[in-house]
């Protein structure tokens, strides 16, 4: 996918693959997500109809889900039924304000099958992360994506114990193009140097990557692209956070939408990290209010 194309009135069609699930709150809410359906959820109300992938059980949360993406206008193509793996769903606590999850293993989306994936479209943008990876079936449908399609990749880490290793995230991250990843995340996966400049350097060293975006909480974000251009943007005051889940996926949305619709990588940076500072005062890590998404298309004027 080269500059041209990104610039045209011709927007490539972005592929998220991964898991969906239900987040169980400690007060008993129950709310619909994983990162991949975030995600898509905030690109589908940005106008991107991006093609999700997934994987549900044949129950009645499973039914929740595509009952929720029919309301949003979302394509179901991408979305398979399992008739022996439940819908997957992940407990969250609390300690010290940040999330902690037990996410249950042996979940309809670790089964995405390859043979029931629909028609892919000619030029795209791959979308994953490291999570949905951590079973065999998912997995060999990740590499069957990346092998047929020969689409550019997006992947945003999400390290999640135990569901990862530095042998399974290297074969991951080959031939990898734009990478979001948090500053913990990075020195996780790079821990053979100590400081973050070196860490960047030696992804630069060892990937294809065109940029590469670390996240730093309350430090906000910094880019570096492979001809070395270097920016950082550092978050505004939140009106209110009632919990971080889903403020990574927030971001990563937004830079997504920035890469597919050719916005300079300043601006992109700034919009994504106003984008996570609203979602950090919703309970959850999405919205099905048409009007919240409103107000940023407003003061984009992207549409």
């Amino acid at each position: 996918m080269d500059r041209d194309a990104l610039a045209s009135d011709i927007i490539p069609r972005p592929i998220i693959f991964g898991e969906v699930l239900f987040d169980r709150f400690p007060d008993g809410t129950v709310i619909l997500g994983g990162a991949p359906f975030n995600v898509a959820w905030h690109l589908q109300a940005f106008g991107l109809a991006p093609l999700f992938i997934s994987r549900v059980g044949a129950d009645s949360l499973g039914a929740e889900v595509r009952s929720a993406m029919q309301e949003w206008d979302m394509d179901l193509s991408g979305l398979q039924t399992d008739t022996h793996h439940p819908t997957g769903v992940v407990d969250v606590s609390f300690r010290q304000g940040e999330p902690h999850y037990n996410i249950v293993p042996d979940s309809a989306w670790d089964h995405i099958s390859h043979q029931e994936l629909p028609p892919l479209p000619a030029d795209g943008l791959l979308y994953h992360g490291s999570l949905a990876l951590r079973q065999s079936v998912s997995r060999t449908t990740w590499q069957w994506l990346k092998e047929e399609s020969g689409m550019s990749c997006f992947i945003d880490i999400n390290l999640r114990e135990p569901w990862w290793n530095r042998e399974s995230i290297g074969q991951l991250l080959a031939g990898v193009h734009w990478l979001k990843i948090n500053g913990d995340e990075l020195a996780q996966i790079v821990p053979q140097v100590s400081d973050t400049t070196s860490r960047i350097r030696h992804l630069f060293d060892t990937l294809p990557l065109a940029w590469l975006v670390v996240t730093q909480g309350e430090a906000g974000a910094l880019a570096v692209s492979v001809q070395g251009e270097r920016l950082q943007v550092r978050p505004e005051l939140a009106a209110q956070v009632l919990d971080t889940v889903g403020a990574g996926d927030a971001f990563s949305s937004i830079l997504i939408l920035g890469l597919l619709k050719g916005w300079p990588m300043e601006q992109t940076l700034r919009n994504a990290q106003h984008f996570a500072g609203a979602v950090v005062g919703l309970r959850g890590a999405t919205s099905r209010d048409h009007d919240f998404y409103q107000t940023f298309i407003e003061d984009w004027q992207f549409m």
